[in-house]
């Protein structure tokens, strides 16, 4: 979703207005990620903090700069005019959360509605993983939110990319397996090759 307009007005005067680019993100675990993120509020007023937080609910909400465990993974790229653009860096699977922006200025406080960030890692499906020759096998790979825009997936054979293995389709199939299928598959999402799957093991039994 894009342009998401998220306002706020006061006694007419102008709007306190956080935009994001995309209010839902999938990503890949370990990779980095800029929340782009800008922002409007009145003139006569001065900032004395902007931050984003994940916990509201029933709580002050916390900058987390200040969080343990958020110290060098995230970084504010944003400034005091109009930019609060959040970028989280090594990415893991517990900063799946929503994400929200926060603006304290001389004369009130604002926050932007949550952006839902989602980190998933890569897992490689066979089916089956032990087969007679001449039997077929189906690889897929998996991620558990849809990454955005779709991925080109790479496939590997024992820590080796397979030759034009590269599909925009997630599943993967060797036709008519013969022993010299027998090893160790893996798959990855191409511009993260360096993020690839778990290795799955093939057994091709000769009969």
């Amino acid at each position: 979703m894009k342009g998401v307009l998220l306002p706020s007005c006061i006694s007419g005067k102008k709007c306190w207005r956080v935009t994001y680019t995309h209010q839902s993100i999938c990503t890949l675990k370990g990779s980095t990620v800029d929340i782009s993120c800008s922002y409007t509020y009145p003139s006569y007023h001065e900032i004395k903090h902007a931050f984003w937080f994940t916990k509201w609910s029933g709580v002050e909400p916390e900058d987390l700069s200040s969080v343990p465990g958020y110290e060098g993974h995230i970084e504010y790229l944003g400034d005091k005019e109009s930019d609060c653009t959040l970028r989280i860096t090594d990415l893991r699977l517990r900063d799946s959360a929503g994400y929200r922006f926060r603006l304290i200025t001389s004369g009130d406080t604002f926050a932007g509605s949550p952006v839902s960030l989602t980190v998933t890692d890569v897992v490689l499906e066979m089916d089956p993983i032990s087969v007679s020759e001449g039997e077929r096998v189906t690889l897929r790979c998996r991620t558990k939110c849809t990454l955005d825009p779709i991925p080109v997936y790479s496939w590997y054979k024992n820590g080796q990319s397979i030759p034009n293995s590269n599909t925009s389709s997630p599943v993967y199939i060797l036709f008519s397996v013969s022993s010299e299928d027998t090893g160790r598959y893996s798959c990855s999402v191409e511009g993260h090759e360096d993020l690839p799957s778990a290795e799955e093991t093939l057994t091709v039994r000769c009969e």
